[in-house]
């Protein structure tokens, strides 16, 4: 299979790896610049527990204290595993979506009232809005930014025009928008006709099946198991 990759490379380069040995032909387009906003650090005393809904949270949180023991909850289990790689150890991963995440805090964790939400500038779901009216007190903390990417380095074209693209890998709004942005600037959709597109969620794939995109939903960690559905019809 020709498969496009269109996170930053730090944040896919294990996966891409491990298509590559399973003999994958596998294209890097990135579709996001993500930079840190420069957080003012926090102290984690000052609260019950803090909520990551994404790597790059993860990647860009700074903290006073050296305190790693606080409650983290975690959209998944790669936000889960950058954490356990910072040493934070009392971590609980959702099953890979915001909603199950917001679940997740309000069964689990009842005395857990004042948490930090550290996120990007741009979120699918307003999570600190939906867990105030359950009651608890959040502090919003945007502590990355992401901008879209529309240009395709030389290599990466000519590798879709060599190698039309069999799968596509989109894990959010902003990636989705600039991954059809590329798409059409670079006059690529005749060469995209056999591309499915692997949605992270239902709204990216209500966008991208509205600009005429075969679509399918998956959950982070379940790249290989779709990608073998999709190959075996």
């Amino acid at each position: 299979m020709n498969i496009i990759f269109t996170r930053p490379l730090i944040d896919v380069e294990d996966l891409m790896s491990n298509f590559i040995s399973s003999e994958h032909k596998i294209i890097h387009m990135p579709t996001l610049n993500i930079k840190s906003s420069n957080m003012k650090p926090i102290n984690t005393k000052d609260y019950d527990g803090l909520i990551f809904t994404s790597a790059n949270a993860v990647r860009f949180l700074e903290i006073e204290n050296k305190d790693k023991s606080i409650k983290c909850f975690c959209v998944g289990n790669l936000t889960e595993r950058s954490l356990r790689l910072k040493g934070f150890n009392n971590t609980i991963a959702a099953s890979g979506t915001v909603n199950a995440l917001k679940n997740l805090i309000i069964s689990s964790e009842k005395s857990a009232k004042k948490l930090a939400y550290l996120c990007g500038d741009i979120t699918s779901i307003d999570l600190d809005v939906e867990l105030k009216k359950s009651g608890f007190n959040i502090n919003k903390i945007i502590n990355y930014n992401s901008t879209k990417i529309t240009d395709i380095n030389t290599e990466s074209l000519e590798l879709i025009k060599k190698y039309p693209p069999n799968i596509a890998l989109i894990y959010s709004n902003r990636s989705a928008e600039s991954f059809d942005e590329i798409v059409k600037k670079y006059s690529l959709a005749e060469l995209m006709t056999q591309c499915t597109v692997m949605c992270i969620s239902k709204k990216i794939e209500i966008f991208l099946k509205s600009r005429g995109w075969k679509t399918i939903v998956f959950y982070p960690g379940e790249e290989f198991n779709k990608i073998d559905q999709i190959k075996n019809g």
